[in-house]
């Protein structure tokens, strides 16, 4: 069920009537109404795959529950279990068909098993919800998120723990929730609590960057598939990959800002997944802006348990490498993936080489701005074209159409009309944050008129509909 669909705001509606009728007995269940939404949204076009949901709440809440009753020493037996439990789900849905298809492929092995294990089914959110289920149990037995202190029932925790997984904003595609940080939210919402304007003005701004932008930039940067790029100009398969880069910026951002605003319209906090990343001018900038709630994770669970940056240098580099590349295979069963992660580790790996302790104190370059959107757009390539085969192809392309003539033409102008949305989208953020409180009061005054437009916008120049980007992962 997309956010963007009429059946989306169905259900959205109901929901949010039923979770904030005046009535007590509604007010006392206002996360069971959320938890039995949140199945509905996600078994909406799939229902079978609500079973492997459960699977993963059922686990978790078991070992959580474990890990909080027993002693130091078994806990962190159950810990071990409970993390490989996500970590083996995730693994056999999402990278069996890949591992079986490559078997089958390069190895010549065949036999009707890995067949089989090549139409294995990619649930949808899996790689976000046993991230989150692998946060509650690190947690826990960090003690830094505990059960409700009141009952400590078993019961209240499997039906706060199912919530924490499948609250339907950020079950699909994020923001990743870090246990910690959730679990103190729940609680009663009150209707007059809502705020409102932050809310509507995240899911308003949301739904133009998906809607407007990467929807409408979606139906050209279609050419940029095997091989209808093979017969263009240098100059358009820049330009498409360009718009490529806008695109999955809009879409991912939209649909991170959408789920925050719902959130909030509920009651709750979603973390940020998004502060301008295309302003970063180095790369360790870019990561503290992009998928903010999946860096950060990597970072926490990952990154530090690892050593991070205090086992020496060689280590250091070896980690950042590790982390990336994992991070990047987190994103789809496709090696383009892994190899897009672990060049984004090899740059980061440069830039600690070469800028050692400065690299903190770097003040804002535009050179560095310029290089960092360059390198980072190129490499969406590897999520445009998950067949490493086709990345050669356009590269190939690019070299050998140099002297092919460049063509200009409505699409062209479209990518440059709302690739210029984006970046005034991001220069508006530094006019704002570098200058004075009279430029930040003028702009003030002049929102109302703003949102007015993008919402004019959405619903006279949306594209046609399509899913998120991030809903592949």
């Amino acid at each position: 069920m997309l956010f963007n669909s009429y059946p989306f705001l169905l259900f959205f509606i109901t929901t949010f009537i039923l979770y904030y009728l005046p009535i007590r007995v509604v007010q006392k269940s206002q996360l069971t109404i959320l938890l039995l939404a949140s199945f509905f949204f996600y078994s909406y076009e799939k229902p079978v795959l609500l079973l492997l949901l459960l699977l993963s709440v059922i686990i978790n809440t078991l070992c959580s529950y474990s890990i909080y009753r027993v002693g130091t020493e078994k806990a962190k037996k159950i810990l071990m279990l409970g993390v490989i439990f996500n970590l083996a789900i995730l693994a056999f849905f999402k990278y069996s068909p890949l591992i079986a298809a490559t078997l089958n492929k390069e190895l010549n092995v065949s036999n009707s098993f890995l067949e089989l294990l090549i139409t294995v089914p990619l649930p949808i959110g899996i790689s976000f919800y046993t991230f989150e289920g692998i946060s509650l149990l690190v947690d826990l037995y960090k003690g830094k998120t505990v059960l409700n202190n009141k009952t400590n029932s078993f019961y209240e925790h499997l039906t706060r723990t199912a919530f924490f997984i499948s609250f339907f904003p950020h079950l699909i595609a994020g923001p990743i929730l870090k246990a910690r940080e959730f679990y103190p939210q729940m609680g009663y919402k009150a209707f007059n609590d809502i705020l409102w304007e932050d809310a509507i003005k995240k899911i308003i701004l949301g739904c133009f960057l998906k809607m407007v932008i990467a929807d409408n930039l979606n139906e050209i940067t279609g050419y940029l598939t095997f091989p209808y790029f093979q017969g263009l100009s240098t100059g358009n398969l820049l330009l498409l990959l360009f718009g490529y880069s806008m695109q999955i910026f809009a879409d991912f951002a939209g649909y991170s800002l959408i789920a925050i605003g719902l959130g909030a319209l509920f009651g709750y906090t979603l973390p940020t997944n998004f502060n301008f990343p295309y302003i970063a001018s180095s790369f360790s900038e870019f990561w503290r802006r992009w998928h903010i709630s999946l860096s950060t994770w990597l970072r926490d669970y990952l990154y530090i348990p690892l050593g991070g940056n205090q086992k020496g240098e060689f280590r250091t580099y070896f980690n950042l490498f590790v982390v990336m590349l994992l991070g990047g295979f987190w994103h789809g069963a496709a090696w383009s993936y892994a190899i897009w992660g672990g060049v984004h580790g090899l740059f980061l790996m440069l830039e600690r080489l070469i800028l050692k302790d400065k690299l903190k104190d770097a003040t804002r370059s535009y050179a560095g701005m310029v290089i960092v959107f360059i390198v980072v757009t190129f490499l969406w390539l590897l999520f445009k074209l998950t067949d490493f085969s086709q990345v050669i192809a356009y590269f190939v392309s690019l070299f050998k159409n140099i002297h092919v003539a460049f063509k200009f033409g409505i699409n062209e102008l479209e990518i440059l009309f709302y690739s210029f949305l984006v970046a005034m989208y991001h220069f508006l953020y530094l006019l704002l944050n570098g200058n004075p409180k009279p430029v930040v009061r003028q702009f003030v005054k002049l929102e109302p008129v703003l949102y007015s437009m993008l919402l004019f916008l959405i619903f006279t120049n949306s594209g046609s509909q399509g899913s998120f980007i991030y809903f592949q992962f």
